[in-house]
């Protein structure tokens, strides 16, 4: 795998992932109390619970994505080889 593919790689995965990371949260602001309603049917927890374990997965999926695929991928970006 050369340098160019890594790159290229790690660039379409964090677009991806922050996609995903929009539509999560779309879907979340849209469908808050459906969400809940099926989720408190499996797990007993309070409506500040949800939000709050939710927005703290979120962050920690965008921090995952800052790490693991952006770090990369502008650290070959700056060093990389035309």
């Amino acid at each position: 795998m050369t340098i160019q593919v890594l790159r290229a790689t790690l660039g379409w995965a964090a677009l991806l992932n922050m996609g995903l990371l929009l539509f999560w949260f779309g879907m979340f602001m849209v469908g808050h109390d459906w969400i809940y309603r099926v989720h408190s049917k499996w797990f007993e927890m309070s409506q500040e619970k949800f939000d709050t374990t939710h927005y703290k997965l979120m962050g920690f999926y965008e921090l995952s994505i800052f790490v693991v695929l952006l770090g990369p991928y502008l650290a070959l970006r700056i060093v990389g080889t035309h």
